[in-house]
């Protein structure tokens, strides 16, 4: 089945959204859409009509026509099934199906319909992962906020405690009839009032000591005023951020977490972050190819998703260097939906394997990194993804579990750094005892985790395991994260090349390849 267009329309033929999956002009389209009206036949019951060229399939509303354009050869029965998917597509984004409602939620409804067909062939998806693509929703940034949120609230709370404090201390100072010397979280202090205004003797205040939140004492510096008079300190600007004034005045503000480590090992990251080519070893072309992994594995052992979103962008430093072409070298054998830029030649890509503009004469835009080709693969099958984790915990008589954990590098070609493998642990803060490790761990007590870390998964290492012991049951050990980075590419689509549009000289460029991980988890 090849679909042309997947358009809205009037009962009169005037397109209101339309979304056209292979080249065709908008003269075309709305030519097309407006003989649509015309070929129904009125008291016809058929849900779909033929002309020499293309057959229109459409589901009527109360006002609108929704129109598939498709080949004469395609399918009937895939285009009603199209056809049915798309016409619950909308009212789940327009509360009802009018002109005012369509125009208000066009780039809703374009963004959906691009979910469902891909290069002019049906996505296999449902309503509900239809939802899920577009809202884009992100329990990592849920995590983040809610962690903000906290870090604010103890900060305030601390800031309230110490409030109290201070006045509790002033007042007692006044009814002792002491100095009025007040001090701050910082541990900064001022005199506010000299002895006697005739003393020419510098005023120096006791050098107090203050205990910050991580308990370590702190001397504070004393501050000397010449002759009687106030004395401020010169530190305090107005900072729009709560916390970030209370870091300003010394407070420690983010939680200390206490962390374990094995093998003499420092405190790991959280999330491994992305090689990026020093800008001294670009050249006036960059190229750069990323691939970010979605894995979803039950824990079991069978893989329930794997996708796989890969792009190449470009990135020229001056106007001169702007008419070239990328030559990419695409092995790949598996079914991989490949999609240009709009503004990139098909006809040249698909002929030539050639990246380049439509008009030749125009060059690529001048430091910016523009987006010229991207991919995207899904899979079920375990033997794709690069890292399988096998997790063993049995439950002892005593209330304990002896875990035993082992990885596997299935996919050999590629190399595998900074690999962190997360494993929650019961709660209560108890540590673990491990017993046999290849590699390094972190415990990270306040999220009750065991952080695996190895530096490199190669062919040298394609195997390895972790053994402890800990009070708790079977499933206190799951979802298991893995996070890691790669300069392998997990697809076989390669960068072979640059050359002039002009003389189709070589010319001389960088590139860069990393593949990340965006979750990548065994539940």
């Amino acid at each position: 089945m090849v679909l042309l267009a997947a358009s809205i329309c009037t009962k009169a033929g005037k397109p209101l959204v339309s979304r056209q999956f292979v080249e065709m002009t908008r003269s075309r389209i709305e030519g097309l859409l407006a003989a649509f009206p015309k070929l129904i036949g009125a008291g016809k019951q058929h849900t779909f009509v033929e002309t020499e060229s293309v057959r229109y399939v459409y589901q009527p509303f109360d006002k609108l026509y929704m129109v598939l354009l498709t080949t004469k050869t395609s399918n009937i029965l895939e285009d009603l099934e199209t056809l049915r998917l798309f016409s619950r597509v909308i009212p789940e984004y327009c509360k009802s199906v009018d002109e005012k409602e369509v125009f208000q939620h066009a780039f809703e409804l374009l963004s959906a319909f691009d979910e469902v067909v891909a290069l002019g062939y049906k996505e296999n998806v449902n309503l509900a992962q239809i939802r899920t693509f577009t809202e884009m929703d992100s329990h990592d940034e849920r995590v983040h906020d809610a962690m903000r949120q906290t870090q604010e609230r103890e900060a305030k709370d601390r800031m309230k405690q110490k409030a109290k404090e201070f006045e509790m201390q002033r007042r007692a100072q006044q009814r002792m009839g002491g100095p009025k010397t007040y001090g701050s979280s910082s541990g900064i202090s001022s005199n506010m009032y000299s002895s006697s205004s005739n003393d020419t003797k510098p005023d120096i205040t006791p050098t107090p000591i203050t205990y910050s939140s991580n308990n370590s004492p702190s001397i504070t510096r004393p501050i000397t005023s010449g002759k009687g008079g106030m004395v401020l300190s010169k530190k305090g600007t107005k900072t729009e951020n709560f916390v970030d004034r209370l870091i300003s005045e010394g407070e420690v503000v983010a939680n200390t977490v206490p962390v374990t480590t094995g093998a003499g090992g420092s405190t790991g990251k959280t999330k491994t972050p992305s090689v990026s080519l020093p800008e001294t070893q670009k050249e006036d072309v960059h190229l750069k190819q990323e691939e970010k992994l979605i894995v979803r594995c039950g824990r079991t052992g069978g893989v329930e998703a794997l996708e796989v979103h890969g792009m190449i962008m470009l990135r020229v430093k001056s106007i001169e260097h702007g008419r070239i072409a990328v030559a990419v070298n695409n092995k790949e054998s598996r079914n991989i939906q490949l999609q240009t830029h709009p503004n990139i030649d098909k006809k040249l890509f698909t002929s030539e394997s050639l990246i380049g503009l439509k008009n030749s004469e125009q060059p690529f835009p001048a430091n910016q990194e523009v987006g010229v080709l991207k991919w995207r693969y899904t899979s079920t099958d375990v033997n794709e993804i690069p890292l399988t984790i096998n997790c063993w915990p049995n439950e002892t008589p005593n209330g304990g579990c002896e875990v035993n954990i082992e990885y596997e590098l299935q996919n050999t070609n590629m190399i595998l750094k900074d690999v962190q493998i997360s494993i929650p642990l019961p709660g209560g803060g108890q540590t673990p005892v491990i017993g046999k490790i290849d590699g390094d761990y972190q415990f990270d007590s306040r999220k009750t985790t065991l952080i695996w870390s190895l530096p490199v998964i190669d062919q040298s290492n394609s195997d390895g395991s972790i053994e402890f012991s800990v009070r708790g049951k079977a499933g206190d050990f799951f979802p298991i994260q893995v996070d890691f980075n790669s300069e392998t590419p997990f697809c076989d689509i390669k960068i072979t090349g640059v050359r002039s549009v002009v003389n189709r000289a070589p010319v001389s460029y960088s590139n860069e390849t990393n593949v990340i991980v965006d979750k990548y988890e065994y539940v």
